[in-house]
């Protein structure tokens, strides 16, 4: 590494992955996921009001005991660099009347949303796969499942 340079965070790294947490509003889940992203340096910090403002307009679950807080899109320019934090709720977080057991927030760059979407679809398209690794509890099961191919660990 040059001097001075800092290193490019990876798209998802095992720390930003947190199981078991106990239940709480869906706003504080978005912005406890908003903080990960920002502590990791993937986002700048005007971006958590963005993923508060998305849901608002249009919630972020999407269904199987899933979320996934983004930002909207006028708030991409917080972002600095692509990446995931997931967090799980084994009593389930009440998400706009949708239970909500397996929180993935994103920021991505560009179009680089659409492979991790891809990724998310195909893991988590039963419910039950969703129950199954939330009850597991294993953070290094999670990052396999979501990490691009050839990330590393």
């Amino acid at each position: 590494m040059l001097f001075g340079r800092k290193k490019t965070p990876r798209v998802l790294d095992r720390a930003n992955i947190v199981t078991g947490c106990p239940s709480e509003g869906h706003e504080d889940c978005i912005r406890r996921c908003g903080r990960m992203l920002l502590e990791a340096g993937y986002v700048e910090e005007g971006y958590i009001e963005g993923m508060l403002a998305r849901d608002r307009s249009l919630s972020t679950a999407i269904g199987n005991a899933i979320a996934i807080p983004h930002g909207e899109m006028e708030y991409k320019r917080h972002i600095l660099h692509t990446g995931l934090v997931v967090l799980t709720y084994p009593g389930g977080i009440d998400w706009g009347g949708e239970t909500v057991k397996l929180v993935i927030g994103i920021a991505a760059k560009g179009d680089e949303h659409i492979g991790i979407m891809e990724r998310i679809g195909e893991a988590f398209e039963e419910q039950s796969a969703v129950e199954e690794v939330v009850a597991d509890a294993d953070a290094g099961r999670l990052f396999g499942i979501l990490s691009p191919d050839g990330e590393g660990g």
